[in-house]
């Protein structure tokens, strides 16, 4: 049977899901379109599958306020059969105070590094990469911390895609502090001085203070939705 025939339940109903209803419905038809143009074997099926495309691009513009036509671009960008996208996140410690870094994109609020991550890459070297161009600093992967549904954790604004987020612990290795075209000052804070201006579409206070503790206790196996 065909990967688009197959059972699919959508996920608006799981009682952890933070983020609203309509966004589930949208992700699921985008799927199931998607992946239905990447299966179908005439112009009918893809006529109709691309039809649900737009219904589902539609909705997220009448819910979210953003143009039809940008949220189908957004769409096209993925082909074949969609999966979740991974947004890698490095959790930095010395003398028990973490490494953030002012997000230029989102009004310099403060996040973990990291970012989206990049084919022909390892986890390990996505880390290394992101931390590098991010704060200037060299690090070394020691430990996979969490990996956690981005739906399920209260990130806000909620994402049009599925994403999966993976925290990893590093060692600094060396480098230097220093800014980059996408961040600006980088800092190091303590558990209790945790700016209040947080990009939570990045990373969320609760999600510090669980990184925090797993530091802490390396007894404790990574977390995972």
């Amino acid at each position: 049977m065909p990967k688009s025939e197959k059972n699919i339940s959508c996920t608006s109903d799981d009682p952890h899901m933070t983020e609203p209803r309509w966004l589930a419905w949208v992700k699921e038809l985008h799927a199931l379109a998607q992946t239905g143009l990447h299966y179908a074997s005439n112009e009918y099926d893809r006529d109709r599958y691309t039809a649900v495309l737009r219904i589902a691009a539609e909705m997220a513009a009448a819910q979210s306020g953003a143009p039809a036509e940008k949220i189908l671009d957004l769409f096209r960008v993925d082909t074949g059969y969609i999966t979740p996208k991974v947004d890698v996140r490095v959790v930095v410690m010395q003398d028990w105070r973490i490494l953030l870094v002012q997000e230029l994109a989102d009004g310099g609020r403060w996040t973990l590094p990291g970012g989206w991550a990049d084919v022909n890459a390892s986890p390990a070297e996505n880390c290394v990469r992101e931390v590098r161009e991010e704060s200037g600093f060299e690090v070394r992967p020691v430990r996979l911390l969490a990996l956690y549904d981005r739906s399920l954790r209260g990130h806000e604004p909620p994402m049009p895609v599925h994403v999966y987020k993976i925290y990893f612990q590093c060692e600094m290795t060396g480098g230097e502090a220093r800014s980059s075209a996408e961040t600006g000052r980088v800092e190091f804070f303590a558990e209790e001085e945790i700016p209040v201006d947080l990009s939570l579409s990045r990373v969320t206070r609760e999600q510090i203070h669980r990184m925090f503790e797993l530091v802490r206790r390396p007894d404790l196996p990574p977390d995972f939705d």
